[in-house]
């Protein structure tokens, strides 16, 4: 395997901005706004549909462990931290993370969540416009709206989930560590799989139900042969350098011979 080469912690780590910082506090603010607004709408159909809204709760939390794996991968996998907007924003983050696994341990709330926030925000204000008071659909609609309100809290959440699963043994509160071991939350030792050079494993990081199945089925591994095809790009080059980068999806691809896959030469 081709030597690691990831760029350096301090600079990954001081792309965190006060600009950005604002727009994360705004960002909270209008999530947790929008998510009471979510609750008051559907609360008067709380008795009479409890059955839609207590499955429509956990559809939510597996959509939200999907959603996480899915962002976290695409964050790692493509693009770069020079990227206008997205490379401070989101990939920036996820890059210093495989550096530093304890940086996360040391952010606030503010830095921790916001960025969740700010994905969360434009889905919470479009679910809102879900009318519940269509003759012979409100129970579809309820059920949409409330799996569409659990899925972005849970997605709010995930950063909070994603710290604690780095945090020392000593210093995680004992109620966490009982979610943990529920597998309810990140477990560590789970998320610890995904922290195996070249980080391109078990990227759900809500609770990690899904990262079995989808890397049982070799979800990421097509959907990275499928962009390299189309577009050339090397996935993880910007996160562990271009050699490693190559050999690690020829690696892949060698486990399913009847992909063919054309890289550039290191």
């Amino acid at each position: 395997m081709a030597q690691i080469k990831q760029q350096d912690a301090k600079a990954l780590a001081a792309g965190y901005s006060k600009s950005f910082r604002a727009v994360e506090v705004l960002s909270i603010v209008a999530f947790w706004s929008l998510s009471v607004a979510i609750a008051v709408k559907v609360s008067p159909y709380a008795s009479t549909y409890p059955f839609a809204i207590c499955a429509a709760l956990m559809v939510g939390f597996v959509m939200a462990d999907f959603v996480s794996g899915f962002v976290h991968w695409l964050a790692d996998t493509w693009g770069s931290t020079d990227m206008p907007v997205i490379g401070k924003a989101l990939i920036r983050p996820f890059r210093e993370h495989h550096v530093d696994e304890k940086a996360i341990t040391r952010h606030d709330y503010i830095e921790t969540n916001g960025a969740n926030c700010m994905i969360a925000v434009p889905v919470a204000a479009m679910a809102l416009f879900i009318p519940l008071d269509i003759e012979g659909w409100t129970g579809v609609a309820l059920f949409c709206l409330v799996s569409i309100g659990s899925m972005i809290f849970w997605v709010m959440m995930t950063n909070q989930f994603h710290k604690w699963s780095h945090l020392d043994p000593e210093t995680a509160p004992t109620v966490v560590k009982t979610l943990q071991r529920w597998h309810l939350i990140l477990p560590v030792d789970h998320h610890h799989m995904h922290h195996t050079a070249p980080f391109d494993t078990y990227y759900c990081i809500t609770n990690g139900w899904l990262n079995w199945p989808l890397a049982k089925i070799g979800f990421y591994r097509h959907l990275e042969r499928l962009v390299t095809w189309a577009t050339g790009a090397i996935p993880r080059k910007d996160d562990i350098g271009l050699e490693a980068a190559i050999q690690t999806t020829v690696a892949g691809a060698e486990k399913s011979p009847n992909v063919q896959v054309d890289l550039p030469r290191a």
